[in-house]
Protein backbone atom coordinates (compact mmCIF):
# COMPACT_ATOMS: atom_id res chain seq x y z
CA UNK A 1 0.00 0.00 0.00
CA UNK A 2 1.54 3.63 -0.73
CA UNK A 3 1.83 6.05 1.45
CA UNK A 4 -0.83 8.04 -0.22
CA UNK A 5 -3.16 4.84 0.21
CA UNK A 6 -2.20 5.00 3.81
CA UNK A 7 -3.38 8.44 4.74
CA UNK A 8 -6.77 8.39 2.24
CA UNK A 9 -8.00 5.16 4.93
CA UNK A 10 -7.98 7.43 7.59
CA UNK A 11 -9.03 10.84 5.38
CA UNK A 12 -12.95 10.16 5.65
CA UNK A 13 -13.57 11.85 9.04
CA UNK A 14 -11.38 15.07 7.85
CA UNK A 15 -13.53 15.41 4.27
CA UNK A 16 -17.14 15.14 6.51
CA UNK A 17 -15.83 17.80 7.99
CA UNK A 18 -13.34 20.40 6.65
CA UNK A 19 -14.46 23.65 8.14
CA UNK A 20 -14.02 21.95 12.10
CA UNK A 21 -11.15 20.51 11.44
CA UNK A 22 -9.65 23.26 9.16
CA UNK A 23 -9.90 25.55 11.65
CA UNK A 24 -8.30 23.16 14.29
CA UNK A 25 -5.49 22.38 11.99
CA UNK A 26 -5.16 26.77 11.99
CA UNK A 27 -5.79 27.52 15.55
CA UNK A 28 -3.40 25.20 16.60
CA UNK A 29 -0.79 26.06 13.77
CA UNK A 30 -1.17 29.81 14.99
CA UNK A 31 -1.36 28.89 18.76
CA UNK A 32 2.04 26.75 18.71
CA UNK A 33 3.89 29.13 16.04
CA UNK A 34 2.63 32.50 16.56
CA UNK A 35 4.42 33.72 13.83
CA UNK A 36 2.58 32.06 11.04
CA UNK A 37 -0.63 33.96 12.22
CA UNK A 38 0.94 37.03 11.12
CA UNK A 39 1.57 35.36 7.38
CA UNK A 40 -1.98 35.64 7.04
CA UNK A 41 -3.17 39.32 7.01
CA UNK A 42 -6.72 38.69 7.66
CA UNK A 43 -6.16 36.81 10.80
CA UNK A 44 -3.19 38.48 11.96
CA UNK A 45 -5.55 40.68 14.72
CA UNK A 46 -7.47 37.83 15.62
CA UNK A 47 -7.05 36.95 19.37
CA UNK A 48 -6.04 33.20 19.97
CA UNK A 49 -9.00 33.09 22.53
CA UNK A 50 -11.34 33.65 19.68
CA UNK A 51 -9.86 31.82 16.76
CA UNK A 52 -11.78 28.95 17.35
CA UNK A 53 -14.42 30.17 16.94
CA UNK A 54 -13.64 32.64 13.82
CA UNK A 55 -16.13 31.32 10.59
CA UNK A 56 -12.99 33.06 8.49
CA UNK A 57 -10.54 30.68 10.04
CA UNK A 58 -12.41 27.61 9.59
CA UNK A 59 -13.18 28.36 5.93
CA UNK A 60 -9.55 28.98 5.01
CA UNK A 61 -8.70 25.50 7.33
CA UNK A 62 -11.25 24.05 5.11
CA UNK A 63 -9.71 25.42 2.08
CA UNK A 64 -6.10 24.21 2.89
CA UNK A 65 -7.50 20.60 3.28
CA UNK A 66 -9.88 20.06 0.61
CA UNK A 67 -6.74 20.90 -1.43
CA UNK A 68 -4.41 18.67 1.01
CA UNK A 69 -7.26 16.08 0.04
CA UNK A 70 -6.96 16.85 -4.06
CA UNK A 71 -3.33 15.65 -3.66
CA UNK A 72 -3.55 12.87 -1.63
CA UNK A 73 -5.95 11.41 -3.93
CA UNK A 74 -3.78 12.26 -7.19
CA UNK A 75 -1.25 10.37 -5.65
CA UNK A 76 2.17 11.56 -6.61
CA UNK A 77 0.40 12.73 -10.12
CA UNK A 78 -0.10 16.41 -8.35
CA UNK A 79 1.83 18.89 -10.35
CA UNK A 80 -0.86 20.62 -12.15
CA UNK A 81 -2.51 21.29 -8.55
CA UNK A 82 0.77 22.12 -7.49
CA UNK A 83 1.76 24.51 -9.67
CA UNK A 84 -0.58 27.44 -9.05
CA UNK A 85 -0.30 26.75 -5.01
CA UNK A 86 3.39 27.40 -5.39
CA UNK A 87 2.95 30.16 -7.83
CA UNK A 88 0.35 32.19 -5.72
CA UNK A 89 1.99 30.99 -1.96
CA UNK A 90 5.26 32.57 -3.54
CA UNK A 91 3.91 35.33 -5.76
CA UNK A 92 1.57 36.80 -3.58
CA UNK A 93 1.42 35.25 -0.04
CA UNK A 94 5.03 34.84 0.49
CA UNK A 95 4.74 32.00 2.30
CA UNK A 96 8.28 30.50 2.99
CA UNK A 97 8.75 26.83 2.97
CA UNK A 98 9.31 25.78 6.37
CA UNK A 99 6.05 27.20 7.47
CA UNK A 100 4.75 23.82 4.84
CA UNK A 101 7.07 21.33 7.71
CA UNK A 102 5.33 23.50 10.48
CA UNK A 103 1.61 22.97 9.40
CA UNK A 104 2.71 19.33 8.24
CA UNK A 105 3.25 18.09 11.67
CA UNK A 106 0.07 20.08 13.06
CA UNK A 107 -2.24 18.53 10.35
CA UNK A 108 -0.50 15.00 11.92
CA UNK A 109 -1.45 15.80 15.26
CA UNK A 110 -4.78 17.01 14.23
CA UNK A 111 -5.52 13.71 12.19
CA UNK A 112 -4.27 11.47 15.12
CA UNK A 113 -6.42 13.04 17.64
CA UNK A 114 -9.45 13.26 15.47
CA UNK A 115 -9.25 10.72 12.73
CA UNK A 116 -7.24 8.14 14.29
CA UNK A 117 -3.83 8.44 12.18
CA UNK A 118 -2.36 5.52 13.55
CA UNK A 119 1.68 5.82 13.48
CA UNK A 120 2.00 4.36 10.46
CA UNK A 121 -0.28 6.97 8.63
CA UNK A 122 1.46 9.69 10.84
CA UNK A 123 5.00 8.50 9.10
CA UNK A 124 2.94 7.84 5.97
CA UNK A 125 0.92 11.63 5.66
CA UNK A 126 4.87 12.81 6.48
CA UNK A 127 6.11 11.01 3.42
CA UNK A 128 3.63 12.27 1.72
CA UNK A 129 4.23 15.85 2.55
CA UNK A 130 7.73 15.67 2.03
CA UNK A 131 7.35 15.54 -1.39
CA UNK A 132 4.71 17.61 -1.69
CA UNK A 133 7.19 20.56 0.19
CA UNK A 134 10.03 19.21 -2.31
CA UNK A 135 7.95 19.84 -5.18
CA UNK A 136 6.66 22.98 -3.75
CA UNK A 137 9.73 24.13 -3.34
CA UNK A 138 11.34 23.04 -6.42
CA UNK A 139 8.67 25.27 -8.24
CA UNK A 140 9.60 28.54 -5.76
CA UNK A 141 12.92 28.10 -7.10
CA UNK A 142 11.62 28.00 -10.84
CA UNK A 143 10.11 31.43 -9.79
CA UNK A 144 12.76 32.95 -7.92
CA UNK A 145 11.21 32.83 -4.68
CA UNK A 146 13.77 31.83 -1.78
CA UNK A 147 11.39 31.30 0.69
Amino acid sequence: MTDYDTVLKFWGPVEADYPTHGNMVLTRLFTENPETQMLFPKFAGIAKSDLASNTSVSAHGATVLKKLGELLKAKGNHASILKPLAESHANKHKIPIGNFKLITEVIVKVMAEKAGLDPAGQQALRNVMATVIADIDANYKELGFSG
